[in-house]
This record gives structure tokens, sequence and C-alpha cells, in this order.
């Protein structure tokens, strides 16, 4: 699989990476966790690279899961989690909190639940507007100095949040949505990161199912499923209307992707992916079926025409992309 590098650092992965936010929650359904184990270890097979996870997933069972997936396998993979939220003895989260005393008693949680010595890139997951982002980089700094980290960076991060860190420190990444849905990244944030050398993980890339192509008009969400509440990171993406118009594109999307013998799945990774300001296109990875398609999808590269007729098939259907809405912070 192709290899990339985030910015301008030694750090490289490959350009699918395996995301695990659905291993730690039953918010996105049923786990199986052995099938889940075994779906990391074949992804390694398969050249994947690069396994993301979080603290809050679960909170702390998705990081479970991926160390003892990986066993003696550690080594082959460049390892992400994410800390920055207060979370309790009993496993409930507290909202969002990056002082310095958090980020360095939970990043020794991750430690030992993922097995490991060290993180290769530690995020934080989203901005904590009560603590100053000084005292947040100096804490990344003084991990990294300990050789618990080998790299850092951000999550859900605005330009202005990465100018200010800038100020006290070097990020190699910022984790953020984007998808054919969602298209707000590219007035500042790609560019930006592309610009200033920092690596971009884009999260969402199949739109959280919605661009897998297995909803029908007749798919609902259990009330413990995060979308039957019809926003994701602020977009109206389940809304009832909004839900049934983007089928309508999803089903047309499944037409073009099969003229070349692509899922529809495989062609809105393939969108993401030919970003080039992009990194890593993280994909939600649950059973051996979904792992073989999605690494499919690394080797196609879309040609402006299919690019073109992609938006023209939105705009038929009356589908925003979104660019212009504000970002979720």
């Amino acid at each position: 699989m192709e290899q990339r590098r985030f910015g301008n650092t030694d750090l490289t992965t490959s350009a699918i990476g395996f995301g695990t936010w659905a291993l730690g929650t039953t918010q996105y359904g049923e786990i199986d966790v052995q099938e889940a184990s075994v779906a990391i270890n074949q992804a390694i097979d398969a050249g994947i690279t690069l396994i993301d996870t979080a603290e809050v997933y679960g909170p702390r069972y998705s990081e479970e899961i991926v160390g003892r997936a990986l066993g003696k396998r550690r080594q082959e993979i460049v390892l992400v989690t994410k800390v920055g939220f207060l979370i309790d003895e009993d496993n409930v989260s507290h909202g969002r909190d990056s002082s310095r005393h958090t980020i360095l008693t939970h990043a020794e949680g991750c430690l030992q639940r993922l097995q490991t010595d060290y993180v290769d890139l530690l995020l934080i997951h989203w901005p904590d507007h009560k603590t100053p982002f000084e005292e947040v980089i100096g804490a990344l700094e003084e991990l990294k100095a300990q050789g618990k980290i080998r790299h850092y960076g951000v999550s859900n991060y605005t330009v202005e949040m990465m100018q200010e860190c800038a100020r006290y420190g070097r990020l190699t990444a910022n984790q953020v949505g984007y998808n054919l849905l969602d298209r707000r990244m590219e007035a500042a944030v790609l560019p930006y990161c592309q610009a200033e050398g920092i690596g971009y993980m884009a999260y969402g890339s199949l739109a959280f199912g919605l661009l897998a192509g297995a909803f029908t008009p007749e798919t609902t969400f259990v009330d413990w499923d995060w979308r039957s509440r019809g926003v994701a990171f602020g977009l109206p993406l389940f809304e009832r209307e909004a839900f049934l118009r983007t089928l309508r594109a999803v089903e047309r999307l499944k037409a073009l992707a099969a003229e070349s013998g692509h899922s529809v799945a495989q062609l809105a990774l393939a969108w993401v992916l030919g970003n080039p300001a992009v990194t890593v296109g993280l994909v939600g990875i649950r059973n051996p079926r979904e792992l073989q398609e999605n690494v499919a999808a690394a080797d196609w590269k879309l040609s402006g025409a299919e690019r073109e007729e992609i938006d023209r098939i939105f705009e038929e259907e009356g589908v925003p992309t979104h660019r212009d809405a504000p970002q979720a912070v």
C-alpha cells in the first residue's frame, strides 16, 4: 500500500488507517470483539500500518481491544491515541480537560491499556477552551522528552488554534473530519496543514456509514446508536429528509463506481485520499469483509471527470457538501 509522510517529519504511514471508534462503543452497533481482533491483524497483513484509537472510545475499551489484538505486532504499526477528556474511575466521561495533569496522568493509562511503553503519535482529542495552549503543548513536550511519545498533535483544531500551538511546539498532525458530504476543512484547515507541513488525518471518510452503500430508506437507528439523533459533528446528515436525499445520490454513485469495477465505499475513500493535503484516511473496520473493500480503494485514483460527475450527482439530488458550514469545535 502507498506510504505517506506526516508533513515534514520522519513519521510515515499507509494511506489508509484503521479507525477504532466503532470498537469502543455500542453506540455504533454491536461489536464482535474476536472478529475485530482478527480484522486488526489482517489489516496489518494487508499493509495498513496505522491504528488510531482514543482513551474516550468506550471509554478506554477500544484501547484495551487494540492492545490485546496487537500483541507482539506492536512494532509493525504506527500507534495513535488521543487524550483530553476527564474520565473517572467508573469510565464515565465528564467533558474536555487537557490540563497538564490530565495529559500526563491519562497518557500513562493509555500506555498500560495499549500494552506498550510508547505511542508514535499522541493527539489532544478536542480543544479544551479553559486550558492555555502553552500548558497543553508543554505537557506534550514533557511526554516526548520522557520517550513516552514520539510525536504529538491535535484533533478538531482550527487554523487559529494550530497557529497558537505553533508558538510553543511543533505539531505533527491534526485529525479532523473530511468526506464527500463534509468539505468544511477545504477552506482553511487542509491548506494550512499542507503549507505548514502538518499531517492531516481524515476521520469519517465514509460519512459514518452513509457512503458505505449499506443503508436503505427503511434503515433506522436504535436509541443507543448516536446517529439516531440526526446530527453528525454539527451537520444534519442523518435527519430524515437529508438522509433520504443522500441515499438517492448514493445509488447513483454506486452505478458510477461500478463502471470501473468498484464499490461506492471505495469511491468515497478514494476521493478523500485524492486530496494532496490528506496524509491518511481513517476507516472503521470491524470485520475482514470491510477490510478487503477498504484496502482496495487505496489504489484507485479518481479522474477529473469522475470527480466532476460526483459533484453533479450531489447537485442534481440536492445534497449539500457543507463547504461553508462552521467547523465544530
